[in-house]
């Protein structure tokens, strides 16, 4: 008998599967058990744009993911480079951040954005005379129209002309998201 009663189940389940009724993905209901598609239009929104958004917004890494995502779109150019570097630098991933946007440099040798974040991060990690000679390259390559390129650049020439370490004046530097790429350092 239990055999039975197994087998009227199982053929229950099928004839229930096999009938047109029930909540399908063909049922068009508004209160339909499948979520919708991403987009009805088929178009997905940039991730360039998207990782900007979460990078103003601190989400570091739901940021990196939608700069990963832009990445297979895109391909690994120095924007995109520049803002995963840039968002590991906003979580302390000094050392990550730092070889990330020294790819990004050699990926696009003349954006000054990228030589401006790549100074910030060299200013986190202490390295005075390399930043100072990087944001010099990035001030040069914009011709000294950005203003935080100029304001990174004279506090790293300051900060290494006053190089003596003192405890008590030890500041955290925020990274700030100016334009499309750029970043200044504000203490």
């Amino acid at each position: 008998m239990p055999l039975r009663l197994f087998g009227a189940a199982i053929l229950t389940c099928f004839m229930a599967a096999c009938s047109s009724g029930g909540l399908t993905a063909s049922d068009g209901k508004p209160d339909q058990l499948y979520a919708p598609s991403i987009d009805p239009n088929g178009e997905s929104v940039d991730g360039l744009l998207v990782g900007h958004r979460l990078m103003d917004a601190k989400e570091y890494e739901l940021a990196i993911e939608a700069y990963q995502r832009a990445a297979v779109q895109y391909g690994l150019t120095g924007e995109i480079l520049s803002g995963i570097g840039s968002a590991n630098l906003a979580m302390g991933r000094l050392g990550q951040a730092e070889r990330i946007l020294r790819r990004a440099v050699q990926e696009d040798e003349t954006n000054p954005a990228v030589w401006n974040n790549l100074g910030v991060v060299l200013m986190e990690k202490g390295k005075l005379s390399e930043a100072a000679a990087t944001f010099q390259k990035a001030y040069a390559l914009d011709n000294g129209e950005s203003d935080s390129i100029r304001d990174n650049l004279r506090l790293a020439i300051a900060k290494l002309e006053n190089s003596f370490y003192d405890p008590s004046e030890d500041q955290q530097y925020k990274l700030v998201r100016r334009g499309t790429g750029d970043y200044l350092i504000q203490p």
